[in-house]
């Protein structure tokens, strides 16, 4: 995953300083000699170079083939396209105003996306500051003081004296990066852009799911709380019907018993759907941005959603260049190579050239006067000699560091494989499971409209009415949840591809740099 020089993980700096100081002319002076080999050396970086991973090697996210379409379900056929381009407003393939409206005012307004773009924007000032080291550090200090002095602290027998000191001056500093530390800094802090800006994409693609997926739960409650008020209509109905029929004396009491429980069940069923709704508003209201009461709610329905039936699959080795978990555990990974040179480079001297120039006066108006002008120039070195091992383990620590992002970039990149590959048998299964769910609604629905005339003849008991009303009510619940499987798995399909952010069209007239 990284490249060095050697075994303690320089690059190839030593090399080019062999070579400057074997090619340098004796008749060049010692200064220029020196000059030359400050140049070389400030060309070098100790740690290793970041390479980026390879691509897993693999042509299929799944154990088989990938089929080119889902089995048909519901007369809809969902087709995979093998390396096709996935649109970045992936939900507009739903075709629903309503729930573009809804993302949209998710996307402006949601605090957890407006926090990623801030640190986001503060990683990228933080890259901005980091190059300043790159640069003179100037600065200017003024200072005016009264001050009284006791001459014998000097051994001195005069009197004591008291007298003003202004003094002006003005400082430059400029730390040479001859191994490159400052300059893995910086580099490490450009991956932390990368990482924070990644994490952008990746909050902004997880609440844009968040939101579709939110809306599709609503519309299914909504469609399960009108089926069963329908069907309580119709019981209610058949009790009315029964009714008659006991005070006729056609029917046994317990019928109208069976029935009115059979109500009551259904009614009691209400309740946790209504419940499921509110929680889906309430969570809609906080993924926008407000409180619940502010919340503006779409007026969608199940049925008025359209299945995406073309699906663009990525192809298995453009999968770790797009999902922004990855990309982001990636630059993670980058940033702890970074932290190695850091290490490293602290383990070696570090070069300062200091100066400054000012004066002092007892007032303003002397500060010019030669007698008190001063100045300094000269370079400090330091180099640590003994730090009780703590800069070697400093490193160490550096490695084991980038050694484990290494292992959670890999286990990322599995995790992402394997969320496609369950998207993709996800699909397959819930067209099967849906179809199924259709030839039991169709058949219940049938059942039931025959039982229910035989019961209004007198040919059978309520009994077996009761039994096929329930088994037709199951089988509408169970066909409703199926479809809104099979939309929400649409959506975790194109949640694992990495949201298609990639596909952004570029502006017509971008803003100048």
């Amino acid at each position: 995953m990284y490249t060095s020089g050697n075994s303690d993980g320089e690059t190839a700096c030593g090399a080019r300083r062999a070579h400057a100081m074997k090619t340098t002319p004796s008749s060049v002076g010692k200064g220029a000699c020196l000059g030359l080999i400050l140049a070389t050396l400030g060309a070098c970086a100790v740690g290793p170079d970041f390479v980026r991973p390879a691509p897993l090697e693999a042509d299929r996210y799944t154990t088989e083939a990938m089929p080119a379409s889902t089995v048909e379900a519901d007369a809809q056929v969902q087709h995979f396209a093998a390396g096709a381009a996935l649109d970045t407003d992936w939900w507009r393939l739903f075709k629903s105003a309503q729930l573009d409206d809804t993302v949209r005012r998710a996307l402006d307004n949601n605090p957890t996306l407006q926090a990623s773009e801030a640190s986001l924007r503060q990683s990228q000032d933080k890259v901005r500051a980091g190059y300043g080291v790159f640069f003179p550090q100037v600065g200017a200090n003024l200072g005016a003081v009264r001050e009284r002095i006791a001459p014998l602290q000097q051994g001195l027998q005069s009197p004591p004296s008291v007298f003003n000191l202004i003094t002006l001056n003005g400082t430059i500093g400029y730390a040479f990066d001859l191994f490159g530390g400052e300059r893995r800094a910086v580099e490490g802090l450009k991956a932390q852009v990368d990482y924070q800006r990644y994490a952008a994409k990746a909050a902004y693609l997880t609440l844009s799911a968040n939101v579709v997926n939110t809306c599709i739960a609503r519309a299914a409650y909504i469609a399960e709380v009108r089926a069963t008020e329908q069907l309580i209509g119709l019981q209610r109905d058949e009790l009315k019907s029964t009714e008659v029929q006991v005070r006729a004396g056609t029917a046994p009491y317990s019928d109208v018993l069976s029935l009115r429980s059979l109500i009551a069940a259904n009614q009691a069923a209400l309740a946790p759907l209504k419940q499921k709704i509110s929680q889906t508003e309430d969570l809609l209201a906080s993924l926008e941005g407000v409180v619940p009461s502010k919340v503006s709610l779409p007026d969608l329905e199940l049925t008025g959603l359209s299945l995406p039936l073309d699906l663009p699959v990525s192809l298995p080795s453009d999968l770790a260049r797009q999902r922004p978990d990855i990309l982001s555990s990636e630059a993670q990974l980058h940033a702890a190579s970074a932290n190695i040179g850091v290490a490293t480079a602290a383990m070696f001297p570090s070069i300062t050239l200091n100066a400054a120039y000012g004066g002092s006066a007892s007032s303003f108006g002397q500060l010019s006067a030669a007698s008190g002008q001063f100045w300094s120039i000269g370079p400090s070195v330091s180099i640590p000699l003994f730090q009780g091992g703590r800069l070697w383990y400093g490193r160490k620590a550096a490695i084991d560091a980038y050694q484990a992002a290494q292992a959670t970039y890999r286990q990322t990149v599995l995790d992402g494989f394997a969320q496609v590959a369950d998207a993709l048998k996800a699909l397959e299964h819930d067209a099967q499971a849906l179809q199924a769910e259709v030839e039991a609604q169709r058949a219940a629905g049938e059942a039931l409209k025959l039982l229910q005339v035989d019961y209004r003849a007198g040919l059978v008991s309520y009994l077996e009415v009761w039994t096929a009303d329930v088994q037709f009510q199951e089988a509408t619940i169970g066909y409703l949840q199926a479809v809104a499987q099979r939309c929400q798995d649409t959506v975790a399909l194109f949640v694992a591809l990495g949201g298609g952010w990639w596909n952004q069209p570029r502006p017509t007239n971008p803003a100048p740099p």
